[in-house]
């Protein structure tokens, strides 16, 4: 796409100092601002990590893996980008090292480059141009977030590409945002802002000087030193925006706001914008800050040492708790706990379970047990992918009588394989590979499914590569599961329930990556209502 056919603005977001400062949230935040105003808006993630996506990345580094409706597996920003705006992102909307290089190293193969040398400036910079260009079309603002910290290698290259985009594009439709740390030594009692000055000097040292300085703290910061920041920092006093934090990251949008940070946007890139409606967020601010009752919800999983494993989930069933005005208080339990220990002490108090989605062999045994404890204490219980797997196996083995039933994923040789590898499946390699994207399901009436959706066909996005093992189907429903959800393309099975149960539902898919504060998801909204039910 050629530059001059774009009209565009673009937004680039840098992090210093430290990681995790939170430029995905700063990122999605920035642009529900704006959306607010009446701009379209678009998101653009660049991860410098060599993995072509993260999708065979272990969850304990990188995180969730997030999946668009195309069936990209992705960063967890983009979630945040999600859940924050309307946008529905795809492939274009992030990019890693790997793809970078595989994409420019497929078109050497082909003889693209006319025999040329190819190098890292021009061709890797080139394309990485080539990619903000494409995430463009009919958009007023596209916001690049890049990630990792100023100063790591890896990000040299994206660093490179956006200091020439604003000389490919022009200055007027450029607009720089660095997130930094604003620290507090407790022994000086004294806020520093010599990190933010280093990070700036680092960028600076780039060929890149920043708009607007977004600063991470944890405590007001006066005039005076907004003003030092600036002056050193070489931007103005109201472009350094405070960023504190939060006890919930939804009031993130009316914090930046009421700091001016729409405002400065608008005034930098010359943006005809009307006067913002902010009435959304007011509301979903209220009523986290005002709910009417309290819910406690157990996930059992292997990976909760690391919330941002369970990312989406974790923010979805606090949308559900948004849909039913009460506080979601969540409780992330070890599986493999539950394995030793049983279920009764770390699950008698709570108001409702889930078991989440994962991979492997571990825990395994210990979300069984926990199934089979919802189902016979009458536990609001949700499932979602391995979860719904193992309440299947959970069913057959202790109801329909088919003892140490299994999915050929644990146990190749088991002599009851109700969940097994999908035919489409056996002999892929790792990467990219497994059932991903949105597809369609038709729903049973009378259902729970049903009743949450408000609708007899939905669309939901996979991520799996096991499934239901179809020759088990009859002799589970005469023994009383309900299988409430079906793919009928391929006769899949993706919702199972139980009738005689206070709230009993399990989904081959992930309903969690489409949830947002603004429309909870009907399946959380209802799940939480059991959950309410249940503590009254």
């Amino acid at each position: 796409m050629d530059s001059d056919s774009v009209k565009a603005k673009f937004i680039f977001v840098t992090g210093g100092v430290v990681s995790s400062l939170g430029k995905g949230v700063a990122a999605a935040a920035a642009g529900s601002l704006l959306e607010c105003h009446g701009l379209k808006v678009t998101f653009l993630k660049f991860d410098p990590y060599i993995n072509v996506d993260p999708g065979t990345m272990n969850p304990f580094q990188h995180g969730e893996v997030f999946v668009t409706d195309d069936g990209t597996e992705t960063d967890l920003d983009l979630g945040h980008y999600e859940r924050y705006t309307t946008v529905t992102t795809s492939r274009k909307n992030n990019y890693t090292t790997g793809k970078i290089y595989y994409n420019v190293i497929t078109k050497e193969r082909r003889g693209e480059y006319l025999g040329g040398t190819v190098q890292m400036v021009p061709h890797i910079t080139d394309e990485i141009k080539r990619c903000i260009l494409e995430a463009a079309n009919s958009m007023d603002i596209v916001i690049v977030e890049i990630g990792g910290t100023v100063g790591d290698i890896e990000g040299l290259p994206f660093l490179e590409a956006i200091r020439q985009f604003k000389y490919d594009i022009g200055s007027d439709r450029t607009l720089y945002i660095h997130l930094t740390l604003i620290p507090y030594v407790k022994t000086a009692d004294e806020i520093k802002t010599k990190p933010t000055q280093h990070s700036v000097n680092k960028m600076r040292e780039i060929g890149i000087q920043p708009d607007i300085l977004l600063c991470r703290t944890d405590r007001p910061i006066s005039e005076e030193v907004k003003k030092k920041i600036a002056l050193f920092c070489n931007v103005e006093s109201e472009a350094v925006i405070i960023a504190r934090d939060v006890e919930n990251i939804y009031e993130i949008p009316l914090m930046l706001h009421d700091d001016g940070l729409d405002r400065i946007i608008i005034k930098k890139l010359h943006l005809s914008v009307q006067e913002p409606d902010l009435s959304r967020w007011k509301d979903i601010v209220n009523r986290i800050r005002n709910p009417k009752g309290k819910v406690t919800i157990a996930i059992v999983g292997k990976y909760i040492n690391l919330r941002d494993s369970y990312k989406s989930l974790c923010e979805a069933l606090i949308h559900g708790g948004l849909a039913n005005n009460v506080d979601v208080n969540l409780q992330l339990v070890d599986a493999e706990e539950i394995d030793s220990n049983g279920p009764e002490s770390l699950l008698s108090d709570v108001d409702g379970i889930l078991v989440p989605g994962g991979f492997g062999n571990r825990g395994i045994e210990g979300k069984i047990k926990t199934i089979r404890y919802a189902r016979e204490n009458r536990k609001p219980f949700f499932g979602i992918c391995l979860g719904m797997q193992c309440a299947v196996i959970e069913f057959a083995r202790h109801v329909a009588g088919m003892k140490d039933a299994n999915s050929t994923e644990f146990d190749e040789k088991t002599l009851y394989p109700v969940i097994h590898i999908m035919p489409d499946q056996e002999g892929k390699e790792k990467g990219g590979t497994m059932r991903l994207g949105a597809y369609p399901c038709v729903l049973m009436p009378d259902s729970t499914a049903y009743q949450a959706y408000k609708s007899g066909k939905i669309s939901e996005r996979h991520r799996h590569r096991y499934e239901f093992n179809n020759a088990y189907r009859d002799d589970l429903i005469k023994t009383g599961l309900v299988i409430s959800g079906l793919y009928p393309q391929k006769d899949l099975v993706e919702i199972v329930e139980l009738k005689e149960h206070p709230w009993f539902l399990a989904t081959q898919f992930h309903p969690e990556f489409k949830s947002r504060p603004t429309a909870p998801h009907p399946l959380f909204a209802s799940f939480i209502g059991a959950a309410v039910r249940q503590a009254e």
